[in-house]
């Protein structure tokens, strides 16, 4: 295992789908049951940085924006191998560089995210509650 100075980071969407999917059933990820509709995602995503130790994808993260006023950050996955190094934080980063000055970044936060997402400068906000459908079980 590397250290984090020796971890790359890219902005691009075309990614090996094995890898991928290594990544997010190692994470236990509900979305690696669905590959096909997991890498379809990811293509379409606005914006994806990736992490990576060598060859090895270890990093992952993922907006969807209209483009100039909202962003939505669905996806970050660390390796559990790789967790803590400040991988996830640098993804983060970049990705908030890219929607600076928009006016709504939005993340779904569970369990010991939610601290990490707050670091990052996101807050609960007081008026509003997250609504969904969701069509998986690692969030009961």
């Amino acid at each position: 295992m590397s250290r984090p100075a020796d971890i790359r980071y890219e902005d691009r969407k075309e990614l090996p789908a094995q890898q991928v999917l290594t990544l997010y059933r190692d994470l236990h990820w509900s979305s690696a049951e669905k590959p096909d509709v997991l890498l379809q995602a990811l293509a379409h995503s606005h914006t994806v940085v990736t992490a990576w130790d060598g060859d090895r994808l270890v990093g992952l993260g993922n907006a969807i924006s209209d483009g100039y006023l909202v962003v939505y950050y669905p996806h970050l996955c660390v390796h559990p191998n790789y967790q803590g190094q400040g991988i996830g934080r640098e993804i983060i980063q970049r990705l908030q560089q890219c929607y600076q000055g928009f006016h709504q970044h939005t993340v779904l936060a569970d369990g010991d995210a939610v601290g990490f997402y707050e670091k990052m400068g996101f807050v609960k906000p007081a008026k509003c509650q997250p609504l969904w459908i969701y069509d998986g079980k690692d969030h009961d």
